[in-house]
């Protein structure tokens, strides 16, 4: 579609030529790229980012970590930068730190600069596009015999340092991180033996002791430490294992308690390790590492920690008992205190093989289970971890906030409330003069008062609908700007919302009629089941549209903050992602996190986030409507306006779905609630309305509202200014929107009422039949925003061209719908 109707606005907007794109910000430095935590150590996971997701994670914990960690092949190749990218975009999403594990796939010798400055390339965009903050863990637990690149010092020095001087050249965001295996059982090799027995090029470097041999008494540490000048932070794996290693000395934890695989850490098992104290075999007292390293060079440390049950072993301790004794020794605010600059602590949250037992497949997670998940996330809390955000959150929920923020208060706060307070008092006049109307040209009145299909709904719903598409086609011109401020307070989704809730409310009952409760209800949901297929249809097709050559998908699929959400200014220019992970469906077979995502509309184009919130209340109208019906509308009122106040109190996010962050299900079935009872009952409202105390109480109640807000307007005094933040916000549905939106309705109405046959005249012809099939047209909006973004050479501010192309747009919509293009398809 897009195809099509890109070639046809060509012809009606001039190709001037594409203007350049200014040059990239000079990169700044960052004083301090990692944060110091607020309070105790940064706590985050290593997750097995092939079946799960830092989404999926935070989920299971109940809250945000505040950092990730992620293993990659180096040098990097084209699908692993892949991985950086989304590994990136999902931290950025929970503001979390990234932990990027490099681990190299050819020898230390054969990586070049070359290599370090592709790794850099790749910081530098994530960190452009998602603010990431990335801790470059390069080989890790070098000192060890179970990795390849392990026990070479020289080669690997070398390596770090080359590879550390490209990192802190040319992306000063990230941070190098050398992190050894603990020492305990070094050098693994089963056997202490002479130097020459070990194969080592490094042999002399590695006998600290001078005695021909590298055995326990040597230094595990030094030999690999390539110097203060190349490391920012520190780091050392330190594992709870419950057995007798495999060289040979006996593990402090199990000494002469239980030699079984699956036991409870002894009390001050990870403080010994700490000490450099445990696991040795011998009584010599040996200098931390912490004291070593991050004390000697003022560096902060990071602990990879974890502690494992293999459910083939023996053992009688529980896995519950065996994990949450060890994060307790980690977490632990005493430890804490002794050792400060411990600042992050990374757990091993995997299922993995593990040579210590045999190759079998052991269980280090601890969020598999709904309540260790419950006890970890206590514990931390309780030991003080710090969690939550440590960088800028770039999630779909800022995405959606700057989004419509920039839609609905595009302008000052002030001018926002001169807007609705215009609004309040040009309402009371056109109520007024629609009762004049009324009274005097009786003949101008709308002629069919019972008509089932109502028009003046049809009518409103095509002004709506219009101007949402003009809304979503970011060019000026008049159109937008009618569009953006003729109704103050509120913007089409509400109307929409609430004017959907009153058609279904009206033609649900004859279908119960006609059909009985049943059918009606099996068909409600069979609509309902058709807008969710075709909303998966439409977040698929943009995607692969995106794929195509020369077309810019980015209009829609992605978000550039204009700095007018909650993040602030500051964030202005920052481009969202709402595509992340949809590659994956891709994979053979795809990872479910992904298919999670698409199946609970996690992704889509932002024109579009507000379809999953009507597939949701198309679902609940039979169960809605069967009390309704029963004269129980008082009852789904109340219950609507609990919900709503437990969602304005609580921030209930019912749903992971993209539409959940801006249009939260909790507060937004209340204008769709509304709507079904006053479809049902509208001639009863309608009689209420019009009867002659009912158009004086209403007049009375809009001239007051018109005088209030006039008169704080006058005044302009810290009342006025208090107005906007607190009752006209547009995501929590605040009481003066839908004070607001109850008036436009009521107004219009009226209006449409008294004076149709001069309005409908007019506009009737165009905007009635696009009201009636109003998600018809929402969902192929989506397709004509996306042509319009591939226009070379359109000029967004020019009035006369968003005149051009928003008068193109709306014309061939409603050919469309006048000659049923995919009308059979297209849910209506």
């Amino acid at each position: 579609m897009a195809a099509l109707l890109v070639p046809l606005l060509l012809t009606l907007v001039p190709a001037t030529p594409t203007a350049q794109a200014a040059p990239a910000a000079p990169l700044v430095p960052a004083a301090d790229p990692v944060p110091a935590p607020s309070g105790g150590p940064y706590f985050g996971p290593q997750l097995d980012w092939t079946d799960d997701s830092a989404a999926q994670y935070a989920d299971r914990l109940g809250a945000r970590p505040s950092a990730y960690a992620q293993l990659v092949a180096y040098p990097l190749g084209a699908a692993d930068v892949t991985v950086v990218e989304q590994f990136a975009q999902q931290a950025a999403q929970q503001g979390a730190l990234a932990e990027l594990t490099l681990e190299p796939a050819v020898a230390l010798d054969d990586l070049t600069a070359e290599d370090a400055q592709d790794l850099v390339d790749v910081l530098v965009d994530v960190h452009e596009q998602y603010d990431s903050t990335v801790l470059v863990r390069f080989a890790p637990e070098m000192n060890a015999s179970w990795t390849p690149w392990g026990q070479e010092p020289s080669a690997y020095v070398g390596a770090f340092r080359e590879l550390a001087d490209v990192v802190h050249a040319g992306a000063p965001d990230a941070a190098m991180l050398w992190a050894p295996s603990y020492g305990s059982g070094y050098p693994f090799t089963g056997s202490s033996g002479r130097i020459e027995g070990l194969g080592s090029r490094d042999l002399e470097r590695l006998d600290t002791t001078g005695d021909g041999l590298v055995d326990a008494a040597d230094d595990p540490y030094g030999p690999y430490f390539p110097g203060p000048e190349a490391v920012d932070w520190v780091g050392l794996s330190v594992y709870h294992y419950g057995i007798r290693l495999d060289d040979g000395e006996t593990d402090t934890e199990t000494e002469g308690i239980d030699e079984e695989t699956n036991t409870v850490p002894v009390p001050g098992a990870y403080a010994d390790r700490l000490d450099e104290a445990a696991g040795y075999g011998d009584d010599r007292l040996r200098e931390s590492f912490y004291d070593r390293f991050s004390q000697a060079y003022d560096l902060p440390m990071t602990v990879r920690t974890g502690a494992f049950y293999d459910p083939e072993a023996s053992g009688d301790d529980s896995p519950e008992d065996i994990k949450r004794t060890w994060w307790r020794q980690v977490v632990d605010p005493d430890t804490a205190a002794a050792y400060p600059d411990i600042a992050l602590i990374t757990w091993l949250e995997v299922r993995r093989a593990e040579a210590e037992t045999g190759d079998t497949v052991v269980d280090w997670r601890v969020t598999h289970t709904r309540r260790l998940a419950e006890a970890l996330r206590t514990d931390l809390r309780a030991a003080g971890v710090d969690l939550g955000p440590v960088t800028r959150v770039i999630d779909q929920e800022a995405s959606n906030e700057a989004t419509n923020q920039y839609l609905t208060d595009g302008i000052e706060a002030g001018d926002q409330m001169g807007w609705i307070t215009a609004l309040v008092v040009a309402a009371f006049v056109g109520l007024l003069l629609a009762g004049l109307a009324g009274r005097f040209v009786p003949s101008w009145r709308y002629p069919t008062p019972d008509d089932p299909r109502d028009r003046r709904l049809d009518l409103l719903r095509g002004w709506i609908i219009c101007a949402v598409v003009v809304t979503h086609i970011e060019v000026a011109g008049p159109y937008s700007y009618v569009a953006r401020n003729a109704i103050g307070a509120i913007t089409g989704a509400e109307l929409f919302v609430l004017l959907s809730g009153i058609v279904l409310g009206m033609v649900y009952p004859v279908a119960v009629r006609r059909q009985g409760e049943y059918v009606a209800a099996v068909q409600a949901l069979l609509r309902a089941r058709k807008q969710y297929l075709t909303a998966l249809v439409v977040v698929v097709l943009v995607y692969l549209i995106s794929l195509v050559p020369f077309v810019d998908a980015s209009v829609v699929t992605t978000f550039t903050d204009r700095g007018t959400g909650s993040a602030g200014p500051q964030a202005a220019g920052q481009v969202y992602d709402l595509y992340v992970n949809a590659p994956r469906l891709f994979d053979y077979p795809p990872p479910w996190y992904a298919v999670r995502q698409l199946l609970l509309l996690e992704m889509g184009p932002w024109v579009f986030n507000i379809m999953g919130l009507f597939v949701v209340l198309s679902l609940l109208v039979p169960a809605l409507m069967w009390a309704v019906q029963r004269g129980f509308w008082w009852a789904v009122l109340l219950g609507s306006a609990g919900l709503y106040g437990l969602g304005r109190w609580l921030g209930l996010d019912l749903l992971p779905s993209q539409f959940d962050d801006v249009f939260p299900l909790a507060v937004w079935q209340v204008p769709f609630c509304v709507g079904l009872v006053v479809g049902r009952y509208r001639r009863e409202i309608t009689r209420t309305l019009t009867s002659r105390a009912g158009r004086v109480l209403v007049a009375l109640a809009l001239g007051a509202y018109a005088a209030t807000l006039g008169v704080l307007w006058l005044q302009h005094g810290p009342a006025y200014d208090w107005l906007y933040p607190n009752l006209y916000q547009r995501t929590e549905l605040q009481p003066g929107r839908l004070l607001d939106l109850a008036l436009v309705v009521v107004v219009a109405y009226a209006l449409l009422t008294c004076v149709w046959k001069p309005i409908a005249a007019a506009t009737g012809w165009f905007l009635v039949p696009l009201g009636r099939v109003s998600l018809y047209v929402f969902i192929v909006h989506v397709f004509f925003v996306l042509a319009v973004g591939n226009v070379p050479g359109l000029d967004r501010t020019s009035w006369w061209q968003g005149l051009v192309v928003h008068t193109v747009v709306l014309g061939v919509i409603w050919l469309m719908v006048r000659y049923k293009v995919l009308a059979k398809i297209i849910p209506a």
